[in-house]
């Protein structure tokens, strides 16, 4: 049994401020390509398919596109997508039992109801079963109905709500069980703060999100979305592929690939990542305006100027702009008289939250809760 992992698609995104279209397309169509050589049993994508609850028409079109393609292209692979915090669920969800006829899954809504359960799907090779359980981006309140809250009626953490929704599910461990998931899940001994997230992220205050990754235990394979770099939550068979695509210049450098997850008998798993190359590279420039200059590129640039002395603003950004056509984002390392608070010269980054608390002052623990709580609540909205 073969399957492609690949997740946090972000069809839509615009890396600062730049529209990746063309990039997004480029790279569909190499996971295309690949299913097209490989013919994988199915392509599992992990969540985050557009970057917006309310995608483009564009969006909606490159997507619909991918999907017609890839269908095409392996005609015999099962095709399972989950919606991630990014996407809207319902809209995912859309006519979810009559696409599973095509053999195409668009799972968008998790259980919330008795009598449901997290959609699974069963493909069958020499060896046996393998069982797929599909499980959307959960927020607590939205399994509530089924999995209960705290005893003073607040809603449960999220970790206590995966735990409770995934306990509803006879899950034979004789067979081969993968999870296709979308949450921050935490490997046990790791903090938080220890995990590096990536700018395009978003990062709850407090991590209230976090889930304990001892809940894949009972899943041969789990094929996360989320965590924008590949990273491995426990030993290889655990993982978050990563995004396609740089969606932020924090992963300038990272390495991209789909995960080409093979499966044999029961407690064998490879997994075989093949690597995947973008139209233009995202890359961090430093060095004085004239060294800078002289290596000019197509490839989306941040750049930080070293130079000691003050530079003429419009010149500086009309010179950089000339060598470097998708230029990002411009920095100074030192700043003497001249004022570099242009849209695009973007200064040292904080958290919502700190800046939040830069600007009220002097918050006490109570409110600073508050502020937490407020926070999460619109990064959930959005």
């Amino acid at each position: 049994m073969k399957f492609f992992h690949i997740s946090d698609l972000h069809i839509g995104l615009k890396l600062i401020n730049r529209d990746l279209r063309e990039d997004q397309a480029y790279i569909l169509r190499q996971i295309v390509a690949s299913a097209e050589r490989e013919q994988p049993n199915a392509v599992v994508v992990a969540g985050d398919i557009y970057d917006r609850s309310n995608p483009s028409a564009e969006a909606v079109e490159l997507f619909d596109r991918f999907v017609t393609t890839l269908a095409q292209a392996a005609p015999k692979a099962e095709i399972m997508m989950i919606s991630g915090n990014h996407d809207s669920p319902q809209r995912v969800d859309l006519f979810r039992r009559v696409l599973r006829r095509q053999h195409i899954r668009m799972i968008g809504l998790p259980p919330r109801l008795p009598e449901e359960h997290i959609e699974k799907v069963i493909l069958r090779d020499e060896f046996g079963n393998v069982n797929f359980y599909l499980l959307p981006f959960v927020r607590p309140t939205m399994v509530q109905p089924i999995v209960g809250t705290e005893e003073d009626d607040r809603p449960l953490s999220y970790d206590e709500a995966l735990r409770r929704l995934l306990a509803r599910e006879t899950i034979d461990e004789g067979e081969r069980n993968v999870l296709v998931s979308h949450q921050f899940y935490l490997p046990r001994g790791t903090r938080p703060e220890d995990v590096e997230r990536m700018d395009s992220e978003v990062c709850t205050v407090g991590n209230v999100d976090e889930v304990g990754a001892d809940l894949l235990e009972p899943f041969d394979y789990a094929a996360l979305g989320h965590i924008h770099k590949p990273m491995r939550v426990a030993g290889d068979c655990r993982r978050y592929s990563g995004t396609p695509l740089a969606c932020s210049v924090s992963e300038a450098g990272q390495e991209k690939a789909i995960l080409s997850v093979e499966m044999g008998a029961k407690g064998q798993v490879d997994v075989t990542p093949i690597p995947l190359h973008p139209l233009r590279q995202v890359r961090k420039l430093r060095g004085t305006l004239e060294e800078l200059l002289a290596q000019g590129c197509d490839d989306y640039v941040s750049v930080w100027l070293t130079d000691k002395v003050d530079l003429d603003t419009i010149d500086m950004q009309d010179r950089l702009r000339e060598k470097f056509p998708c230029l990002l984002e411009i920095h100074r390392e030192t700043v003497r008289g001249a004022d570099y608070s242009q849209p695009d010269i973007v200064a040292g980054r904080l958290t919502p939250f700190d800046l939040c608390c830069e600007f009220l002052k002097d918050l006490d623990d109570g409110e600073k809760e508050l502020l937490r709580e407020v926070i999460n609540a619109v990064q959930e909205a959005r």
